[in-house]
């Protein structure tokens, strides 16, 4: 009885042990693993984290100008009895899905739905919760005809402008100005394995060393992950994720999203529309200072 005991223990023992090595090596991962978990096929995308935390969910389609882009979703709905509306880039789950999403690539009338979305919200004084996860803007010469880069700007500057609370949620990969178009905000959340970055490291590699032999130090190089961008002011939270890793359990990745983008949200709650520009100004405003000597 004591060895069967005993053995249990061991067994136990050795299990919280793997347990622990499990979620160091998560949390310790390099730059690049962690661009690798930000892209798992099974990581929950911006529907999943509606259907697990939101209520009401009414999606509005259409830029009013040209077409429906189904990469961006918005949509209004109820979160913590407060209405708001959301804005999230939407990859796409099985291949049918990833080419309907066109894989998370949005196009500018995908930017001008947006914008369009966030502005009902500032007329109605929703706030707005935004949700980042695309490998960049959609480059192709339809959209560049169509004014991808312009669709941007115009956002950059509109999202500036808003008289409501704008929380941004960094869930997947930010990748430029594809994840800019919709990531001006008063408040910066990122999950732990998310990236944020001007450029992926395959694209760095291939600028620099003209082949895809370089990746993982582009990727150090270029500081994206959360604990990197925390530092230098970019983000200002960053969201825990399970143990091994949010596609590994969708519903406590929701959980723990939850449990900071409540408080976030209702901390701007009160804030008159002065406050909130102010606030938001600044915030972009510190990025990327630098000390004059002399």
């Amino acid at each position: 009885m004591e060895e069967q005991e005993s053995s249990q223990s061991e067994i136990d023992r050795l299990r919280a042990e793997v347990e622990r090595l499990q979620r160091e090596k998560n949390h310790a991962g390099t730059a690049w693993e962690r661009t690798l978990l930000a892209r798992h096929e099974h990581r929950p995308y911006t529907l999943d984290y509606v259907e697990r935390l939101f209520q009401n969910f009414s999606e509005i389609h259409g830029d009013r100008r040209f077409a429906d882009d189904p990469a961006i979703v918005t949509a209004m709905a109820t979160y913590h009895g407060h209405q708001v509306m959301i804005v999230g880039q939407q990859k796409g789950r099985d291949l049918k899905q990833r080419q309907h999403r066109n894989f998370g690539y949005a196009q500018p009338e995908g930017y001008r739905k947006a914008i369009r979305a966030m502005k009902l919200a500032e007329k109605f004084s929703r706030p707005i919760i935004c949700f980042v996860d695309t490998p960049g803007a959609y480059p192709s010469i339809g959209a560049e005809e169509r004014g991808q880069a312009e669709a941007i700007a115009y956002n950059l500057r509109e999202m500036a402008r808003l008289g409501v609370p704008v929380i941004i949620c960094i869930i997947g990969e930010g990748g430029s100005g594809g994840a800019l178009g919709i990531g001006v905000g008063n408040y910066v959340l990122m999950l732990e394995n998310a990236i944020y970055t001007v450029i992926t490291p395959e694209g760095c590699s291939s600028i620099l060393w003209k082949d895809q032999q370089h990746v993982e130090a582009c990727a150090a190089a270029l500081k994206i992950t959360a604990n990197d961008l925390l530092s230098f002011g970019i983000i200002d939270e960053i969201v825990p994720e399970p143990p091994e890793g949010a596609h590994k359990d969708h519903n406590a990745a929701a959980e723990l999203l939850d449990a900071r983008l409540k408080p976030a949200l209702e901390s701007f709650l009160g804030k008159s529309q002065g406050e909130l520009r102010d606030q938001r100004y600044m915030k972009f405003r510190k990025m990327g200072a630098v000390a004059r000597i002399g």
